[in-house]
């Protein structure tokens, strides 16, 4: 029998969170962010010039690229195994997604309680 995806997800993720603790860990999420908000703009460029076809793709792009560049300089990250790198990169772009729908409409209702009262 073939080990399910649940399986590789938890096993690809035990070996990320064995790898992420510690201020290592903190200056890592915080250079993953650099590198997101400076290659975002050069992905997006590069998709409109020259791939059309990859203008869709540019958020994972930028994420698989974020976490590369991540575990190549840090210490506080890291992911090895092809089945990690894709999970990993699937599950952070889905994070940023959600945040990118659920803060705002968080954030405005606050607002809106709190010119309220």
């Amino acid at each position: 029998m073939e080990p399910s995806l649940s399986w590789h997800a938890s096993t690809a993720f035990e070996a990320i969170a064995n790898a992420a603790t510690g201020p290592a860990f903190v200056i890592a999420v915080l250079l993953f962010n650099v590198v997101e908000v400076v290659a975002d703009p050069l992905v997006t460029k590069i998709a409109i010039t020259s791939l059309p076809a990859l203008r869709g793709g540019v958020a994972l792009v930028t994420t698989f690229v974020g976490l590369l560049v991540t575990t190549l300089i840090s210490d506080g990250l890291q992911i090895n195994g092809a089945t990690t790198w894709l999970l990993a990169t699937l599950v952070v772009w889905r994070a940023a997604l959600l945040a990118d729908l659920i803060l705002p409409v968080l954030l405005v209702k606050k607002a809106v309680n709190t010119s309220r009262a």
